[in-house]
């Protein structure tokens, strides 16, 4: 089984209990086959755009940056997180980086702006979503912070994503501290699906 809440599953873990959103997580988590997706291969834009672009992103980093570095919870083990970037010093995550793309006229008018404010009320309050998934992401790591990354996207066409070269000038960072009250907001909406992973693995 499944039986793993991942960092995207946060807002259908945060929706109502009779949503159809919460419904569906919970089907999810009990579903026989785990779910698998190659997003270099998905034929949506603007998921397979990202998906090269963080190969680029990656060559912007230095040397002790590794991808999609999974890590789950030691408290709750249905929580579970691939880090898009994740900085790894003596053996350990340190640090890590979670790349959003977005397309260059939406970068422009609502990412740009905020360059170099690290408002985070501003994060909390537009893409809220982003900064739930890196709550999961930090309760899974134990790390007290992170960077959320955005970066435009100029074109889906994929020969010329592959081939761009992704610039300093092109990249913006808000760092993202670990929210309490979030934090425990997850662990007690994971409450239920902890009690039926447990209860799975004690019948099995």
């Amino acid at each position: 089984m499944n039986l793993i809440i991942g960092s995207g599953d946060v807002g259908d873990l945060f929706a109502g209990y009779k949503t159809q959103s919460f419904g569906n997580l919970l089907r999810k988590f009990v579903a026989e086959d785990k779910p698998y997706y190659n997003a270099l291969a998905s034929p949506i834009d603007a998921l397979r755009t990202g998906a090269i672009l963080e190969v680029n992103y990656l060559k912007t980093l230095s040397d002790d940056y590794f991808a999609q570095i999974k890590m789950q919870s030691s408290e709750m083990n249905i929580f579970k997180c691939s880090l898009d970037f994740a900085k790894i010093q003596g053996g350990q995550v340190v640090d890590f980086d979670e790349l959003k793309s977005m397309w260059f006229t939406d970068f422009v008018d609502m990412i740009e702006p905020y360059r170099d404010s690290n408002k985070i009320e501003f994060i909390k309050k537009k893409f809220k979503r982003y900064y739930n998934q890196i709550q999961h992401q930090l309760y899974c790591s134990e790390l007290e912070s992170s960077n959320l990354v955005f970066i435009p996207v100029y074109s889906y066409v994929d020969e010329e994503n592959f081939e761009r070269e992704i610039k300093e000038s092109e990249i913006v960072k808000f760092r993202i501290y670990r929210d309490e009250e979030v934090i425990a907001k997850l662990k007690q909406r994971g409450e239920m699906f902890q009690m039926i992973k447990n209860t799975i693995n004690e019948l099995n």
